[in-house]
């Protein structure tokens, strides 16, 4: 694998001590790409290095001057579904450092198919700012091509949001605890027919839902009697409240306990005197999401592309072999 990289610029492990310069360059790519810091805290890339391989799964870019020019890091449900995230400093564009850290995950990303379930389809995604042409650019050149289109959706809480209807039968409440299987099962169940949704195992979605931005008072769980029934898993990242997971079973769907939910989660947020909500959203959603989305007055503030290439062809994993 030959890496194309500036010469003087050089690449390590990251350390937890690097969080803050991380961080710096985060705000700094966001501001470049967006107009603004997407609002994604030290506390959330420590957070994130708890859950990955830091030796092999992240990698910096060392600038020349000592500074942190690049940062990708690569996650995997099963070894079966890799996704990279990279990050470049505007300085430092122009010195082949998105390829590098391009290349870098793709190769770490075929060590993993070798843990992968023996048959499984193994594929790795790339994660950018789908209107980036030079991003885009870069990932077909080396062998990737669109797959899917995911949307921010946010909507300002400037007064009182709308008051949720809720069906007939259906009672809200909060997380409690010993509530974590069911959680779990009702969100594993409503998100099995979403697009590259792949089973967890309970200990790891556990430990991915369940860590520095976790507030159990933002977690919402609609139930018919015993039953759950939907589930809105919430969390606030700097001035931003964020809906992370809206989902609803399959039997309590087209009842309005999608809207419901969302109302609820904005009340809250609006009580909390959040300015901001945001959520994000398959482009193609096959619930009609995005619809709901915005008829309760949400609207695209940005839009992500997924560029993917398929490491190993086979079998999608169910449920059944992750238990």
């Amino acid at each position: 694998m030959s890496l194309p990289l500036a010469p003087g610029y050089t690449v390590r492990a990251p350390r937890p001590d690097d969080a803050n310069s991380v961080h710096t360059l985060t705000v700094a790519s966001d501001i470049e790409e967006f107009g603004e810091d997407e609002g994604y805290t030290t506390a959330e890339i420590l957070d994130e290095w708890g859950k990955i391989d830091l030796d092999h799964d992240a990698w910096l870019v060392i600038a020349p001057d000592g500074s942190v020019a690049g940062y990708a890091y690569l996650r995997h449900k099963q070894h079966v579904r890799l996704d990279v995230e990279a990050y470049v400093h505007p300085k430092h564009f122009g010195c082949s450092i998105g390829t590098t850290v391009v290349r870098l995950g793709e190769g770490r990303a075929r060590e993993h198919v070798l843990l992968a379930l023996p048959k499984a389809r193994v594929v790795l995604h790339n994660w950018i700012n789908g209107t980036n042409k030079a991003a885009c650019t870069l990932l077909e050149r080396e062998g990737y091509h669109p797959v899917r289109y995911f949307l921010r959706m946010e909507t300002a809480i400037n007064e009182v949001p709308v008051s949720p209807i809720w069906p007939e039968g259906i009672a809200v409440r909060t997380f409690e605890p010993g509530d974590e299987q069911t959680y779990y099962a009702a969100i594993e169940e409503a998100m099995s027919d979403h697009w590259g949704h792949v089973p967890l195992p309970f200990e790891d979605w556990k430990k991915r839902r369940m860590g520095s931005t976790f507030d159990p008072s933002l977690w919402f769980l609609a139930v018919e009697g015993d039953e759950p029934a939907g589930v809105a898993l919430c969390s606030i990242s700097g001035a931003i409240g964020w809906v992370d997971i809206l989902g609803v079973r399959r039997p309590w769907r087209r009842r309005g306990l999608g809207m419901a939910l969302l109302r609820h989660a904005l009340a809250e947020f609006h009580q909390r005197g959040m300015p901001r909500v945001a959520l994000g959203v398959d482009a193609a959603s096959p619930t009609g999401a995005t619809r709901l989305y915005e008829r309760a007055g949400m609207h695209m503030t940005r839009q992500h592309a997924t560029y993917g290439k398929e490491l190993r062809p086979g079998e999608d994993v169910t449920a059944e072999e992750t238990s």
